[in-house]
């Protein structure tokens, strides 16, 4: 799991997180509180697609190299 998190991706979820919970505790369970979850919702959800894609991407790859590895054997 970690080759397809890097630390910007575990930077943007700490300081979220902690962004997050310094808002909870100063602002309280107000309005600005909604604002600040949706935020915190997409910051999780850019990772997991940027996690997601990293895995179709070295399955592709994989894919790609099973097909050269074909095609190198039909030659000879």
């Amino acid at each position: 799991m970690n080759e397809h998190l890097n630390k910007g991706s575990f930077a943007v979820i700490t300081i979220t997180f902690v962004c997050f919970f310094l808002a909870l505790f100063v602002k309280g369970f107000t309005h600005d509180l909604l604002l600040e979850i949706g935020i915190f919702v997409i910051s999780v959800k850019l990772i997991i697609m940027a996690y997601k894609n990293s895995l179709a991407n070295k399955n592709l790859q994989q894919e790609l190299q099973t097909i050269k590895r074909l095609l190198i054997e039909r030659e000879n």
